[in-house]
């Protein structure tokens, strides 16, 4: 039993038998689609190692991958049968049964338990009998049923019964029909209060993983960041930013391909609560847009334009940006490569939207390093643009962008020839480059300088970062091989 009290159903079932549902189910999973986050999750337990872990990324065929994630389940069962609840437990984690829906269904059929009720000449599951006894909206049979006067969540707590099943939710959401009866978004959340009937966990919660001002969302295999002060409700208010766009809640669970009744109140999860539960513990607020006063600012026409990053995409501070037309990115015009004209008529698209769409990026052959660095920086300068934004963005602590002699008086006493990015953005924008090579050797005097300087300090383990990701961007970009 946990601190919370709560029962791990797992606790009741034997390693035999978790060990046999294994052997049973390892064909069915190895047939899982981008197994990446469910092998990460198995080797950062310990439960496979890094040589097949690395032996699964290089499969290329879906054949093939299938048939190594069989042979790793088949040695996990026969080598690891002591950690067959270690295993489990990973696999039933919030985050990966959100990825990955047949294990979902697996968890079910693991949890759901036996029919194990007689009533009336019949056997029923638990949820069967709740059901059959007219109380199938409680949702909870683990209260709903009881022997005596004692529920059978009591039975389970004291182990007077040792298999207990877990309770199973289901979705129901409003049909589309109904919805576009009402006009009114005060009485459509009303409504969808009433069908509101999942069971929320009522216990002690730690709501301060609650309190930044923006959350990481997912729906399913969908994943997300919902920004509280641009959240209204389900269809109003664009809060939820994705790769490639603001959306609503409403729009975000329409992306889901595996849901077709779903419904953002229950299918969003952060940190594996609901939104429902957000809104229950006032994290979040419905907005109901009925007072037409004019102090209410928060005008329902604005909050579903609001398309566009609030901050720049590149140094993470507000003021006047501009706006791409192709993303949900905005920059202050001297943020972005090259300077953008917020004032010029007409769509403006921003540099890692053209470099995504142009043939450069999708028809070009690949290359040698050394060609690569031969090359004239005239021929690629969008390469040249996107990969100092990239460095730019990736620089999170913003640590190389001034020249550090400003700010760390003993620098030049280390480092003859100090370089930092602002400086490389000044020589490329000034033609001082003259081929890819003399670019990227910037660059490296950047992370060279930072390892003599800071060694193993935090800065320079910063550095050290930044320099692997920026040689493996290089390499995407020219299609080095």
């Amino acid at each position: 039993m946990g601190a919370s009290g709560q029962v791990d159903p797992l606790d009741f079932l034997t390693n035999e038998d978790l060990q046999y549902f294994l052997h049973r189910k390892k064909t069915e999973i190895s047939c899982i689609d981008q197994p990446h986050a469910l092998f990460t999750q198995l080797r950062d337990h310990d439960l496979m190692t890094e040589e097949m872990f690395e032996k699964v990324k290089t499969k290329r065929s879906r054949e093939q991958k299938q048939k190594h994630i069989y042979e790793v389940l088949d040695r996990l069962e026969k080598e690891k049968s002591q950690c067959m609840h270690q295993f489990w437990r990973c696999v039933f984690e919030d985050h990966i049964l959100q990825l990955y829906p047949t294990l979902r269904k697996l968890r079910n059929s693991l949890l759901d338990g036996e029919k194990c009720i007689l009533s009336e000449e019949c056997w029923f599951t638990p949820s069967a009998f709740e059901k059959f006894a007219g109380k199938e909206r409680y949702k909870n049979w683990k209260y709903s049923i009881r022997s005596g006067n004692t529920t059978l969540k009591k039975l389970i707590e004291e182990k007077d019964l040792q298999t207990p099943p877990m309770e199973r939710r289901k979705r129901k959401c409003v049909p589309k029909s109904m919805k576009e009866l009402f006009e009114d978004e005060e009485e459509e959340e009303e409504d969808e209060e009433v069908e509101d009937d999942e069971e929320e966990e009522e216990e002690m919660t730690d709501l301060s993983v609650f309190q930044a001002p923006f959350l990481p969302v997912t729906c399913v295999s969908l994943t997300g960041t919902l920004y509280k002060i641009r959240f209204a409700s389900g269809s109003r208010g664009k809060c939820i930013r994705t790769e490639e766009s603001w959306i609503t809640p409403e729009e975000f669970v329409k992306q889901e391909p595996t849901l077709t009744d779903g419904h953002w109140k229950k299918d969003i999860l952060c940190h594996g609560k609901t939104i429902n539960f957000l809104i229950k513990k006032e994290i979040l607020h419905i907005h109901s847009f009925l007072c037409e006063c004019v102090e209410c600012s928060d005008d329902p026409e604005d909050l579903m334009d609001q398309k566009n990053d609030d901050m720049c995409y590149i140094c993470d501070s507000g003021g006047h940006l501009v706006c791409c037309d192709g993303c949900p990115r905005a920059f202050h015009s001297r943020c972005h490569l090259p300077a953008a004209d917020g004032d010029s008529p007409g769509e403006w698209i921003c540099t890692f939207c053209v470099f995504r769409t142009s043939q450069q990026w999708h028809d070009s052959s690949s290359m040698s390093k050394q060609e690569a660095l031969n090359a004239s920086v005239s021929q690629y300068r969008l390469h040249c643009h996107y990969l100092l934004l990239y460095v730019y963005k990736e620089d999170i602590k913003k640590v190389f962008v001034k020249d550090p002699r400003q700010t760390v008086s003993r620098y030049s006493q280390f480092i003859s020839k100090p370089m930092w990015l602002d400086k490389i953005k000044l020589n490329l924008e000034s033609d001082k480059y003259q081929t890819v090579g003399a670019f990227v050797s910037d660059f490296q005097l950047i992370f060279s300088n930072c390892s003599t300087f800071n060694r193993d300090n935090r800065f320079g383990q910063m550095g050290a970062r930044l320099k692997e990701m920026f040689e493996k961007e290089f390499q995407k970009i020219f299609t080095i091989q």
